[in-house]
């Protein structure tokens, strides 16, 4: 069927490519995609009152399509926030220290659970999480900082993030965008995530082993000693065989935030206290308290969403109990942060844990907007592509059908590009690669969706496996892995190496297992 273009498509399409532009020269992409909105939308309609209506029209549209997501973030990351005020975020990792005896061992053990707490809590608030507990551990035990960073960046900010498995942000950002099902793109995410993760990690060993050395305690202040600049100034971790930074400079009360101060501390409190002076037992009593409440919330959060996790897989694989659609299962991801979130918060302040709360999701709120705010204009310029969106945003009637302005593009390209399954998967890593060169990881996934919505049925390839190729794309570059100028750069702060270094090393194990899932795609899905 031949395609009319009119000049709204050649505007659409202009502002596609200098968005890309824009990416490409490592810029923020808002304002270009804010702009191309206005002008597509002006020369549709010809209004300018509907071009500049068609600005806030389009992000309002993302909002309503992503708010949900927005709260999930904030409620688990509002729900981490009480923990760490509680102290039991620390106690739900140190566990693991008791295992991570040598290189082999810490890097398992590393990548492990890096993944399994970012695919529950997402990296950005789980990466700190187990970077500043385990990462010195792992360099006593004999991983170079180089490979602890790389580590950390695939199975975190790579693996978890671009399957999203649990909360399902970006298999409904690509699934939105494709007019598919989120699960259909989430399972096969999940598994090319997990191609990808693994022959990068298997790459990463390989290399990376030989710079490993025999553990001891001494590595450990070689590191500290090579970046003391300041930075790490006193970070208490006394709950492990020296797997932590250095002690503090200023000596704790005894029962501080670690559960008992140093010596120094220890001995003052003795001279000014006598062990049987009331107000010294009644503060270690307290202080007993407070230490089983963290322990019973550090059991409590893992078993919490583990008993979910069995849940989910009952009902996938069982007709024990009814199974989850994406959206439910996203909901109870949240309702049970929601719940932990109170219950901390309760316990930590049980005066005024009414306040406490508030402030916690205020905080999680804030956090879901600086993380996933500036994605609402970019995917609202990209939504006016797709006709079940174009309609309000260009105010046409609920009756009229919005016009399929990059379906159009797309109808009218694909006839000069190859009918090729392959080509066409590998142009949509690509655009995903290129997509993801803002730093985000999510500002392209509108675009790969929906270019994977219209393409697919072109060359016979599912466009769930197209929307989770281009998935994997946007999120291996720009979720924090490949690109210098993204979420790595916490990774390279907790293992103290160049963000550029760790940029560069992390570029070809993580191509080689892009390709290698693509290729899997195609075959398999």
């Amino acid at each position: 069927m031949d395609v009319q273009l009119t000049a709204a498509h050649w505007v659409y399409l202009a502002g596609i490519l200098v968005i890309l532009a824009t990416m490409a020269l490592r810029k923020n992409i808002v304002v270009p995609a804010v702009v191309a909105t206005f002008l597509t939308a002006l020369t549709f309609s010809g209004s300018i009152v509907t071009g500049l209506s068609a600005i806030f029209n389009a992000s309002l549209v993302a909002a309503k399509e992503l708010f949900n997501i927005f709260l999930i973030i904030a409620m688990v990351t509002a729900m981490l926030g009480a923990l760490r005020q509680l102290g039991a975020d620390r106690m739900m990792v140190a566990p693991f220290r008791r295992v991570m005896r040598a290189g082999t061992s810490s890097f398992l053990v590393l990548a492990a659970v890096t993944y399994v707490i970012s695919l529950f809590f997402w990296p950005t608030p789980a990466v700190p999480l187990v970077g500043a507990v385990l990462i010195p551990v792992a360099i006593r035990a004999g991983m170079s900082p180089l490979s602890v960073g790389m580590v950390i960046a695939i199975c975190g900010q790579g693996m978890a993030l671009s399957s999203d498995y649990i909360i399902k942000v970006a298999p409904g950002i690509s699934a939105s965008a494709a007019g598919v099902e989120a699960d259909a793109v989430a399972d096969k995410a999940m598994v090319l995530s997990l191609i990808v993760g693994g022959t990068a990690l298997l790459i990463t060993y390989l290399v990376q082993k030989r710079h490993w050395r025999a553990p001891s305690l001494d590595l450990l202040v070689e590191w500290e000693a090579e970046a003391d600049r300041g930075i790490g100034e006193t970070r208490d971790d006394s709950s492990g065989d020296g797997g932590g930074s250095r002690p503090p400079r200023r000596p704790e009360p005894a029962g501080g935030p670690s559960g008992g101060g140093g010596e120094q501390a220890a001995t003052a409190t003795a001279v000014l206290v006598a062990p049987s002076d009331p107000i010294a037992d009644l503060d270690t009593e307290a202080e007993k308290e407070r230490r089983g409440t963290a322990k019973a919330f550090a059991m409590l959060v893992p078993l919490a969403y583990l008993a979910f996790i069995v849940y989910l897989m009952l009902g996938k694989f069982t007709e024990v109990v009814p199974p989850l659609q994406g959206g439910d299962a996203a909901a109870i991801v949240g309702g049970i942060a929601a719940l932990i979130l109170f219950a901390a918060a309760a316990s930590t302040d049980r005066g005024g844990f009414l306040e406490t709360t508030s402030d916690h999701l205020v905080d999680g709120l804030v956090f879901a907007f600086k993380a996933m705010g500036c994605v609402l204009p970019i995917a609202g310029f990209f939504f006016i592509g797709n006709p079940e969106f174009a309609g309000p945003i260009l105010g046409i009637s609920a009756d009229a059908a919005g016009p399929a302005i990059l379906f159009d593009l797309v109808t009218t390209v694909q006839a000069h590009l190859p009918q090729n399954a392959f080509v066409t998967s590998f142009g949509i890593l690509l655009i995903g690669l290129v997509a993801g060169l803002d730093g985000s990881g999510f500002s392209g996934l509108p675009l790969t969706g929906a270019l994977s919505g219209a393409l697919g049925p072109a060359v016979d390839v599912d466009p769930s496996t197209l929307a989770a190729i281009g998935q994997m794309g946007n999120i291996w570059a720009g979720g924090g892995v490949i690109i210098a100028w993204s979420s790595l750069v916490a990774v390279a702060g907790f293992a103290r190496v160049p963000v550029l270094d760790l940029a560069r090393k992390c570029f070809l194990p993580v191509m080689a297992g892009l390709i290698l899932s693509t290729v899997f795609a195609v075959l398999v899905f």
